[in-house]
């Protein structure tokens, strides 16, 4: 978040205790306050970053079912994350899972209209990350993230430029 607002955006944090959600069902048409939460938050960004932990090779259920909740968005003049540009981070112990968790968001991104950035950032639980002091000892993960900042920004600005062009539903 520190880098977004440093490179001049605006951010709005939702943790795993936001996305603690029911299971989702486009069928049933009243929604948990925290789910009307993460939908309107997804309706006024302009770009999404998604973190999620690899689970036997997969995202977290808590976090697909928060994506499963993108189908809220359907009937919005900007439809799911049609345009919007999506920074996917992966984090899972070892390089195997991580880059599996990895392919899978950036699919779901694809199919939810959205635009992953060129850059993905894969984070091994194995390797040391973190500090004592909870800033992260791995400096190589701090440039990536910052790099991933930076696409979704740039991202944004270019299509901020390109305003006028219609939506193609």
């Amino acid at each position: 978040m520190d880098v977004v607002t440093e490179l001049g955006g605006t951010t709005v944090l939702l943790a795993a205790s936001d996305l603690e959600l029911p299971i989702y069902a486009a069928e049933r048409p009243e929604r948990d306050p925290k789910a009307v939460r993460l939908v309107d938050a997804l309706r006024r960004a302009d770009g999404v970053i998604v973190s999620t932990p690899g689970y036997h090779g997969g995202m977290s259920g808590m976090v697909k079912n928060a994506l499963d909740y993108v189908e809220d968005l359907r009937g919005d003049e900007r439809p799911y994350l049609h345009d919007r540009p999506v920074g996917c981070i992966a984090c899972a112990y070892g390089w195997q899972a991580t880059a599996t968790t990895l392919v899978g968001v950036r699919s779901v991104v694809h199919a939810l209209r959205g635009w992953p950035t060129p850059l993905g950032v894969a984070v091994n639980s194995g390797e040391p990350i973190w500090r004592d002091d909870g800033t992260l000892a791995d400096e190589g993960i701090a440039t990536q993230l910052r790099l991933l900042a930076s696409q979704v920004l740039e991202f944004i600005d270019n299509r901020r430029g390109r305003a006028n062009l219609p939506t193609i539903r």
